[in-house]
């Protein structure tokens, strides 16, 4: 395949690093660059050596030897600017955020599709290593079950590259127009990490706050994932008088990501302010340390390699059009909230009545999901679990089976099951000895030593055991006994995942 070559649509401080992904690419080469202002664009074209530059992005576009585009240009430019880059049928990538609407970003969407390109939505932050090997964890199930993401933001006017005064100019008109800096044009990067980690988000709260006016900090977001009991938080922090380490902007962000075996640190990103690995990982027993690469360039060089496969058809796009959505209404939710002062749900935003569906979803959400209200309904659900009580011998046999050594910390000890009368099954008692590493399950008496016992009938045990009830329910509905030491039964829960 011929060399890929790409055009650049603005050539502003951020384009530095879009460069980088270029800099070795055996596959592709930045060919010609776009800028308003002349000044900028002879400093490009000598420091990048391409080969022809343009003022007017739409000659650019005219070319025939250019396959595919960056957009690197203020946000309210992108529709037009992707619109007509796909009508000239050149490949796109858009710097993030991709537009400043739902409904813009549905028309360039469709364009895109109509002229068959590929459509990419540029965030490096799902390409950040750090980032992506908290994903391979996670996806590893070495986090267990998800539960929380914290996300800490601090910015300040100290520290980082030059950055001329005039390229805050189109930020201003951006805050005017109530897209702010950081919780929505810096917050991309928070939101996409947010959505990449632990998926899609049902719906958000939050305080967007300032300190002078200007600048969007401090603030807290809040925020409900879909499916299950997964929540995330951020801060905004602007620190007036701080120095942030950084070779880019004086901002650095930190991640802590939590689950039901153990919490991943991701340590910094766009800055240094924490020394050391770049990953922490902390599973209940001992740390892990990673040291992948971490400077901020490589999750651009990353999201440039991507771009450049998809054109050659080896990888999908990330952030697709679809994704760039998605991360949009993320944003957009967060904006209405902290105005309106209420949790707004990601749904209303394309809703003709948002304010009457959010009432709908909020009384549904406070019914459903209030714990009291759960556990309520769980004490006094009626259940008719005896029907399993013939499985609980065998499904006792295959839970021995499931010893996690790993899991039990070096514990030795033995439990007792006593399983009362049930179904027609008649008694039984059972003993689970752990040794050197192994588990061993033993018919008849309990002995005297156990340090705990479990008293439960043969039909709510086998229930436990297939998924149908919980152990904590058995408990407080009095199903379930326990003689002896409570500590021995956490260790009994950790070593058989139960």
């Amino acid at each position: 395949m011929k060399m890929i070559n790409v055009g650049f649509i603005g050539c502003g401080r951020i384009a530095d690093l879009h460069f980088e992904g270029y800099r070795n690419n055996p596959n592709a080469r930045l060919y010609a660059i776009c800028d308003s202002n002349p000044n900028i664009l002879a400093a490009r074209k000598k420091q990048w050596n391409v080969e022809k530059t343009y003022t007017d992005y739409r000659k650019l576009l005219a070319d025939s030897e250019i396959d595919a585009v960056e957009i690197i240009t203020p946000h309210d430019l992108h529709e037009q600017m992707v619109i007509d880059a796909a009508r000239a049928a050149k490949h796109i990538a858009v710097q993030k955020p991709m537009t400043i609407s739902l409904k813009s970003a549905d028309r360039m969407i469709k364009e895109a599709k109509k002229a068959g390109v590929v459509f990419k939505i540029t965030d490096n932050y799902v390409f950040y290593p750090p980032i992506v090997l908290a994903k391979n964890m996670i996806d590893n199930g070495e986090l267990g079950e998800p539960q929380m993401i914290r996300i800490k933001e601090i910015s300040g006017p100290h520290g980082g590259w030059k950055i001329d005064a005039d390229t805050y100019g189109w930020r201003f008109q951006e805050f005017s127009q109530g897209r702010f800096s950081e919780t929505f044009d810096h917050g991309h990067h928070e939101w996409t990490t947010a959505w990449y980690l632990l998926g899609d988000v049902e719906c958000v709260a939050g305080w967007i706050d300032s300190v002078d006016g200007i600048v969007d900090c401090p603030s807290l977001i809040t925020w409900k994932y879909k499916n299950g009991a997964k929540y995330g938080v951020c801060e905004f922090n602007y620190c007036s008088e701080l120095h942030v380490p950084s070779k880019y902007y004086p901002n650095d962000e930190w991640f802590e990501i939590t689950g039901s075996k153990g919490v991943i640190f991701i340590n910094r990103c766009t800055g240094n302010i924490h020394t050391g690995p770049a990953v922490s990982f902390f599973n209940g027993h001992e740390w892990k340390y990673f040291d992948v690469k971490s400077d901020w360039v490589e999750g651009f060089i990353g999201a440039t390699n991507n771009f450049i496969n998809a054109i050659m058809g080896k990888e999908t796009p990330m952030l697709s059009g679809e994704q760039g959505k998605e991360i949009l209404r993320f944003a957009f939710a967060i904006q209405k909230a902290a105005k309106a002062r209420r949790e707004v749900w990601l749904d209303e935003l394309e809703k003709p009545l948002s304010f009457l569906y959010a009432w709908q979803k909020r009384r549904r959400d406070i019914k459903n999901s209030f714990p009291n209200t759960v556990a309520k309904k769980s004490l006094f659900k009626r259940e008719n679990l005896s029907k399993y009580a013939s499985q609980a011998k065998t499904l006792t046999e295959e839970f021995v089976k499931r010893f996690d050594p790993d899991a039990s910390a070096g514990w030795e000890g033995v439990a007792g099951l006593k399983l009362t009368a049930d179904g027609g099954v008649a008694e039984m008692k059972m003993s689970i000895h752990v040794r050197g590493g192994k588990a061993e399950l033993r018919q008849g008496e309990i002995p005297e030593n156990a340090g705990i016992t479990l008293i439960i009938p043969a039909g709510t045990w086998a229930g436990i055991l297939l998924g149908k009830k919980r152990l904590e329910t058995a408990l407080f509905q009095g199903k379930l006994k326990v003689e002896g030491e409570p500590h021995e039964g956490l260790k009994l829960r950790a070593a058989f995942k139960i």
